[in-house]
């Protein structure tokens, strides 16, 4: 007999779907899996086997082949074991009816003992699952919270083999379990409570208001400053100020951190913007992504979110270098040999560094022990190109005893990232809602030119900067930029003159260490 199953195989982070035909004919016993199955999918009919075998589900032997179709896309995953036991149960005249099969997708790695074990890549399955009108899925329980997300499907968490038949005999009977569910509204208002908060910070108000420019218009920020001036304390208090993810942008970070393993949510959500922290050891690869089979990075985990590079410069050139298209495109494309592989990457990248290798210089505190061509040399690990893409340098001062010693008085996350979400509404505002524009930063040259007119002072004043600055093309449309979003913070509908010194406050790092 023939049966039909389906599930889904991932490449990127979408779902493709994958039908499994499983056919059993009379003969000698044998078995061949054809569609172009890699080794875990190849060793999964001994796992099927075994937990049948061990849970008393009888099936039919003999000439067996199953096909994973298309046949063109290689499989990699253990989770199409479920949906291999399900087709062989089926195709041997059991009670489990291609009515059934053809509304539900199955997805699932076997245990021996018939335990269903988790997998990867269970919200993207659900998510195509519903776009091709399915009616629903039976992943492993421990999976069910993420797809459970996905509205308008039924999701039936599967601990065991037999609880997947016994699903499948009736779906909508009176022995049928209640669908997962899962309340998105109560998790977001629940993630929105956090732990840190930029009050915690003490002094630094010069940094926290460059934060808070970056948070607005989504810039790229750069802290330089001697060792406990509070750098990555600031840069662990960034998602607390940035707006609150859409239900949108949140099943599109979770679909990455779902294809990787990543996804240590019990919500099956990420609720909050994602904040990685490489250490600086990281390779090309797991900051970008690869391997044979390519695997998302870090650039793409933090996909709307934060990604902190600290202590920049210890950091390979060649490793930060790979940073430089992902920075302006939004995505990257890994090519190998069988596949290509395009992630999106879009995330603001905070990183802090000390001005010199003893991380003293300028400490009016304690005197610098680093000869200028030390100081050159470590600062000359990070390129031109790699800083013309980093909107804001900011100096970090050391902090004095009277300002660690007073108490908490400056404002809190909340406040700041209540003006913070009024400027992004302002961007939206002008860009207009079908345009794919997150924030100023995104701006290409042709918005810049419509969006960031300078009067006459302005234009003098940026003239003058960039002459004493040496700015690159690209510097210049930075400050633009960074000037846009100064003057949403203030609700001003044009860019005046102080709004564009700001800006150019905080490119004077370009002067004052790179060129000094």
């Amino acid at each position: 007999m023939l049966s039909q199953v389906w599930s889904s195989t991932t490449h990127g982070v979408e779902a493709l779907p994958v039908e499994l035909e499983t056919n059993v004919a009379s003969g000698m016993r044998g078995l061949s899996v054809v569609g172009l199955p890699r080794a875990a999918v190849r060793e999964s009919f001994d796992r099927v086997r075994a937990a049948l075998e061990n849970n008393d589900i009888p099936v039919e032997w003999g000439r067996i082949t199953i096909n994973l179709a298309p046949a063109d896309v290689p499989k990699e995953s253990a989770a199409f074991d479920l949906p291999m036991a399900v087709g062989w149960v089926a195709a041997s005249g059991t009670t489990v009816t291609a009515d059934v099969l053809d509304r539900y997708w199955l997805t699932g790695e076997l245990a021996l003992d018939g335990t269903v074990r988790p997998v990867n890549g269970v919200l993207p399955m659900a998510m195509k699952a519903r776009e091709e009108g399915y009616e629903g899925v039976l992943v492993p329980a421990e999976n069910a919270a993420e797809a459970a997300v996905v509205d308008d499907l039924r999701v039936y968490p599967v601990e065991t083999v037999t609880d997947a038949f016994d699903i499948l005999h009736d779906p909508h009977g009176p022995a049928a379990p209640e669908p997962y569910t899962k309340d998105l509204d109560a998790i977001f208002d629940q993630a929105r409570q956090y732990r840190r908060d930029l009050s915690d910070v003490r002094g630094q108000e010069n940094v926290k208001r460059a934060l808070e420019v970056a948070a607005a218009g989504g810039h790229n920020a750069l802290m330089v400053g001697p060792p406990g001036s509070g750098k990555t304390m600031l840069a662990r208090r960034m998602p607390t100020i940035l707006p609150p993810l859409s239900t949108d942008e949140a099943l599109e970070t979770t679909k990455i951190h779902s294809v990787s393993g990543e996804l240590a949510s019990d919500h099956g959500i990420l609720a909050t913007r994602p904040f990685r922290a490489p250490h600086h050891t990281i390779s090309d690869a797991g900051l970008c992504g690869g391997g044979a089979h390519p695997t998302p990075g870090e650039i793409s985990l933090a996909h709307n979110g934060v990604l902190f590079l600290d202590e920049l410069p210890e950091f390979q050139r060649r490793v930060l270098e790979v940073l430089r298209q992902p920075m302006e495109e939004g995505r990257i494309t890994i090519s190998r040999a069988e596949t290509t592989v395009t992630y999106p990457a879009r995330f603001m990248l905070i990183a802090s560094m000390n001005p010199c290798p003893c991380g003293h210089l300028n400490d009016p505190n304690q005197e610098c022990v680093c000869t200028p061509a030390q100081v050159q040399r470590y600062l000359g690990k990070i390129s031109g190109p790699l800083m013309d893409r980093i909107d804001l340098h900011v100096e970090v001062a050391p902090v004095d005893f009277d300002a660690m010693s007073a108490e908490r008085t400056g404002e809190s996350s909340a406040t700041v990232r209540k003006r913070v979400v009024q400027a992004r509404e302002r961007q939206t505002e002008r860009f207009g809602a079908g345009e794919a524009l997150y924030s100023n930063a995104q701006m290409d040259a042709q918005r810049v030119q419509e969006h960031c007119s300078l009067n006459d002072a302005g234009q003098n004043l940026l003239r003058t900067a960039s002459d004493r600055l040496g700015l690159s093309a690209r510097g210049y449309t930075r400050i633009l930029k960074v000037a846009r979003t100064v003057a949403d913070l203030e609700a001003s509908a044009s860019i005046r003159a102080e709004h564009v010194s700001e800006a150019i406050q905080y490119r004077s790092l370009d002067r004052d260490w790179w060129h000094g």
